[in-house]
């Protein structure tokens, strides 16, 4: 029994060619009309539905379609098709299937570079981007979901220092046993046209070299089967990293390497993604407690004063963690799991040695008993010049010490 999705594929390849017996290729054809390039997996291994080799039989009006191989006489042209579409297509294959544009997320609130990413998304040009900016600051998320918006297909890739040619162009992989040669995420969004995401491009080593000329916009020459890919119309490019290839000075990013000049050049543009600001964050928490089915808004007010103190005694070097966006979600929806606020501060703190995580804890009761940023801040200033009187103090006694 077929269902609704079957019966629409056999009636429109009866449609198409006007006959029930059917190659590999010409199944392949009227599978296009239903966002596959390949032939529906269901008929082809079904034995019941197989004529021959390379040879199937659709199963139109209800008819019995349990007949013979014997039966069937193929004539030369038709051997002559399935023979050729074995050796251009057949050992070419694809594990990415239906649907793969991104959904919609209802925590999602757009900023930063989100207006200017979606306008390149859904202009519909290559244009290549690279977005640097600090972990968790919503940099991956804002392409997901412009995409999303653009209704545009996207392949997301997780580099990493072993990412190689093999991983982004593809390679030989053995399937139903035998050897088949299956396209990487690269040839795949090149041919759908899609939106390719190179995540955290900045662990990359020079293995990534091989993707200088489709950077290009100019197609790629996979030299393994002998075919050059040229990229279908939509095709683009972006990439996201902590750094601007430049290395980790300061080591908060290991594993973080030099890309090569030539490299980071076929990138038009840079843009730098920022930490969101506490009135969006506020409505990024409160998208997320609503999903959990929670509302509180004091919390709320209360967690994103205390990450812009943070963020504020960070960037002035007071302390050498930060708190993301992306933790300030997580703490929220541990609190809407344990309906615990400082549990679940500490939790999500916990990552942290224990001096940051303690001082982070402290800072929240203080926060939490009414004290403004600037109250805060001024607070650590007067213990900064404190500290810094009674090390100078040490040191002059040393000094006078010295003289005796």
């Amino acid at each position: 029994m077929l269902n609704t999705k079957q019966t629409q594929f056999v009636e429109h390849a009866y449609a198409m060619f006007g006959k029930k017996e059917l190659t590999v290729e010409q199944l392949k054809k009227a599978n296009v009309k239903f966002g596959c390039k390949y032939a529906p997996q269901w008929l082809i291994k079904n034995k019941d539905y197989k004529l021959g080799k390379s040879l199937f039989k659709l199963p139109v009006d209800g008819e019995d379609v349990s007949v013979p191989t014997k039966s069937v006489v193929k004539s030369k042209k038709t051997t002559a098709v399935a023979e050729e579409t074995k050796n251009e297509a057949a050992y070419i294959v694809s594990s990415l299937v239906g649907d793969i544009v991104p959904k919609k997320d209802p925590i999602f609130v757009p900023f930063g570079n989100y207006t200017d990413v979606k306008s390149i998304v859904k202009s519909g040009r290559f244009y290549p981007i690279f977005i640097t900016g600090l972990s968790g600051n919503g940099k991956t998320m804002g392409v997901i979901q412009s995409c999303a918006e653009a209704k545009k297909e996207l392949i997301r890739v997780n580099v990493t220092i072993e990412t190689d040619e093999d991983d982004l162009l593809g390679g030989y992989r053995l399937k139903d046993g035998q050897t088949v040669w299956q396209n990487g995420p690269v040839i795949e969004a090149m041919e759908r046209g899609a939106l390719l995401l190179l995540d955290e491009v900045d662990l990359a080593s020079n293995k990534i070299m091989c993707l200088q000329p489709i950077l290009e916009g100019s197609g790629v020459y996979v030299k393994k089967i002998n075919k050059f890919v040229k990229p279908a119309p939509g095709f683009n490019i972006v990439a996201t990293a902590n750094t601007k290839g430049q290395g980790s000075e300061d080591g908060k990013f290991i594993g973080t390497n030099i890309l090569n000049e030539a490299f980071l050049e076929r990138f038009p543009v840079t843009l730098e993604q920022k930490y969101p600001s506490t009135a969006i964050e506020k409505k990024i928490l409160t998208n997320t407690l609503k999903a959990a089915g929670k509302s509180d808004k004091g919390f709320i007010e209360k967690l994103t004063t205390w990450a812009d103190v943070i963020r504020k005694t960070y960037f002035d070097g007071g302390v050498d963690e930060i708190i993301s966006t992306r933790r300030l979600v997580h703490i929220t929806q541990a609190y809407a799991i344990f309906n615990n606020k400082v549990k679940a501060i500490q939790m999500c703190t916990n990552r942290f040695d224990d001096d940051t995580k303690n001082s982070f804890v402290e800072l929240y009761t203080k926060v939490d008993s009414g004290s403004s940023v600037e109250d805060i801040m001024e607070q650590n200033r007067q213990q900064d010049l404190a500290a810094q009187s009674d090390t100078d103090e040490d040191k002059d006694e040393s000094e006078d010490s010295d003289n005796i």
